[in-house]
């Protein structure tokens, strides 16, 4: 195993619950937590890593002098740090987005170059393309939109988007900067011999997730149902038939924990990580699963209105990762919207004004 873990975005959604998951499974392992508190309610979770042994560092990935200054160096780098938002730069400048999802991954990579650090970057299933995906040939039910059988674009099947899925055309700002941080880690890898694998993870979710409209859809939906907010079905006809795949974090956790231990297993490729069609909700869907979970009704009105780099449906193609070392996701979709509405029912006062302030 690893000695000194390092995780950017550290105190985030899916760093924090990797550090405290690593610190679980590996008590003897170093887990160093670094993360700018940029992002609201990222602070919340200092206390429960500091309770289990993780060391928190303040400090921001676009400075390569705070990245350079942790001692002792890492062994393991796990890349979460990100502006996460699929909507960061429309309407504005892209400067942050840019220099924390790009400067921030070359900066940690030339840590990994000194340090000779194995390297685990979590991507997304947004540098697929937008045109590529909204372009299929879908199907309309009473609740969903679906993938139609027959399709003639490779990567894309009844098991939703492989790795085999074509990659020209734009995929948003965020989905941009992913893409050229994944070649950015693959050319260090082969120029410094560096060990790495890239997880282009689909809807991750779960309890401590800070979720927003713009990002952590799951989580955020069950969230307006537990504090009482209205909802909105945005785009393609506002019917809410719009489809997602989710991967619960502690199924993510599961996932790179085994990547941890069997590194050369994984390593050199990147790997599409998602619940896949059986882990899949609409948004029509969701608001009844979270109704029942609840026991609670909000108001959900539609809207024709549509938003930069908005997707009609994705659903990821998990069969390559799973077929490496038999993971695959084991928590289904009332068990997480379960989770994340016992997690929101006991901080409701301090979510209020993060999730909707």
């Amino acid at each position: 195993m690893h000695d000194t873990v390092l995780i950017t975005g550290g105190a985030g959604f899916v760093g924090s619950t990797l550090a405290l998951a690593i610190r679980r499974a590996h008590s003897g392992t170093a887990v160093i937590a670094f993360d700018n508190l940029r992002r609201r309610g990222s602070e919340m979770n200092l206390p429960r890593l500091k309770a289990e042994g993780v060391r928190s560092v303040h400090g921001d990935v676009r400075s390569l002098a705070d990245l350079a200054a942790i001692r002792p160096a890492p062994d393991l780098i796990l890349e979460c740090s990100a502006e996460p938002s699929v909507l960061a730069g429309y309407g504005g400048s892209p400067e942050y987005l840019i220099h924390t999802n790009l400067t921030g991954c070359f900066h940690c990579l030339e840590i990994a170059r000194q340090s000779k650090a194995d390297f685990l970057f979590v991507s997304t299933s947004r540098v697929y393309p937008m045109a590529g995906v909204n372009g299929l040939a879908f199907e309309e039910t009473e609740t969903r939109f679906r993938l139609a059988p027959a399709q003639a674009v490779p990567g894309a099947s009844e098991y939703g988007i492989s790795e085999q899925f074509p990659l020209a055309g734009a995929r948003s700002l965020y989905g941009m900067t992913k893409l050229a941080a994944e070649l950015m880690v693959a050319e260090y890898g082969d120029a410094y011999g560096i060990r790495f694998a890239i997880d282009r993870c689909g809807l991750l979710t779960g309890p401590w997730q800070m979720a927003k409209a713009d990002q952590g859809v799951v989580a955020y939906w069950v969230a307006a149902h537990c504090l009482n907010r209205g909802l909105k079905y945005i785009g393609f006809g506002g019917t809410g038939k719009q489809v997602r795949d989710f991967l619960h974090i502690d199924d993510f956790c599961d996932l790179v924990l085994d990547q941890m231990a069997h590194f050369d297993a994984y390593a050199g490729r990147h790997w599409n990580v998602g619940g896949g069609v059986t882990n899949s909700l609409s948004l029509r869907e969701a608001t009844v699963l979270c109704r029942e979970v609840t026991g609670r009704t909000v108001e959900v009105v539609g809207t024709d209105e549509n938003r930069p780099a908005d997707l009609r449906w994705y659903i990821t193609d998990h069969r390559a990762v799973s077929a490496v070392r038999g993971w695959t996701p084991q928590r289904d979709a009332r068990r997480t919207i379960g989770d994340i509405a016992g997690w929101i029912d006991g901080h409701k006062t301090e979510l209020c004004e993060v999730v909707f302030g």
